[in-house]
């Protein structure tokens, strides 16, 4: 059996049905609604909604210092307000036709070979078998997307030397001077 049915026939197993609760979007515990977005969904969501970069994207907030004292952190997350994500418009998402990878298969990962859940109150609902081909294909293109981008990220942080007394992001398209 090929990957996609295979993934398929385990998301329709565990089965599916998002209920629109926006728990995924709000924060329910410190970083629990973090979505981690590449460069290219960045300005994906920046053609659809017409907002700069700054108004979609912080920097993820885990810090790396160097042996030289300077901080850096490797990729950005949506910006959220009150710790619910940016994007969640009165209960819904207004992105959703554009919404990044990781919110296209929530609740939904895959961890090497194996598929896995984050909690989820529309889990364990009947999807069809339709719905969980076009589930266990994002996860595919997802994984292969963030294999992309770590193999970017990782060219970069061999390509780039962090200036002195800078915070800098490292991302797939290079490094990106932040204030601290």
């Amino acid at each position: 059996m090929d990957d996609i049915n295979r993934i398929a026939g385990i998301v329709q197993s565990i089965g599916f049905q998002c209920i629109r609760c926006g728990a995924c979007c709000s924060a329910v515990e410190k970083d629990s609604n973090l979505v981690m977005v590449t460069p290219a969904e960045i300005r994906q969501i920046m053609d659809l909604s017409g907002f700069p970069w700054q108004e979609i994207a912080e920097p993820y907030p885990e810090k790396i210092e160097d042996e030289e004292g300077n901080s850096f952190t490797i990729g950005w997350c949506i910006r959220r307000n009150n710790e619910n994500c940016r994007f969640l418009d009165d209960g819904a998402c207004s992105i959703y036709q554009n919404r990044p990878w990781i919110c296209r298969t929530y609740p939904f990962i895959l961890s090497g070979e194996r598929v896995q859940t984050f909690p989820c109150p529309g889990l364990g609902s009947e999807i069809s078998w339709q719905d969980a081909m076009a589930i266990a294909k994002n996860l595919l293109d997802r994984k292969k997307a963030e294999c992309a981008d770590e193999e970017n990220v990782r060219t970069v942080l061999k390509e780039y030397k962090i200036p002195p007394g800078s915070f800098v992001v490292i991302d797939s398209d290079g490094m990106k001077i932040t204030p601290r």
